[in-house]
């Protein structure tokens, strides 16, 4: 019975190591729909694979999703204070120039 266990146990390895090493794609779309109208539709899409494998075949959306990855979070934060410096910076240009043509005027 122990041999027969082990035997499973790798098979289920032996399973798991391919499709991780070669990942697995899952695909399905349902439709909810009454006499040729479509109420609702939903795709559902799931890829099984190492996170190796996710990066090779050009999938690595958790290392800019802020909510995941801290690294991406101070990007985006980086991001919208840079913006806010830039659109401050112009206000500031704007408002010099105008203090010198008040300045002129006078």
């Amino acid at each position: 019975m122990a041999i027969e266990q082990s035997t499973q146990s790798s098979n289920l390895v032996d399973v798991l190591e391919t499709v991780l090493d070669k990942g697995v794609v899952i695909a399905g779309d349902i439709r909810v729909g009454i006499a040729d109208v479509e109420l609702l539709s939903i795709k559902i899409r799931l890829i099984v694979a190492s996170v190796d494998k996710a990066k090779e075949i050009g999938m690595d959306w958790w290392e800019t999703d802020p909510y995941l990855n801290s690294k991406a979070a101070n990007k985006e934060q980086d991001k919208k204070l840079k913006e806010e410096n830039d659109e401050l910076q112009k206000r500031i240009e704007e408002l010099e120039k105008k203090a010198g043509q008040d300045n002129r005027l006078v």
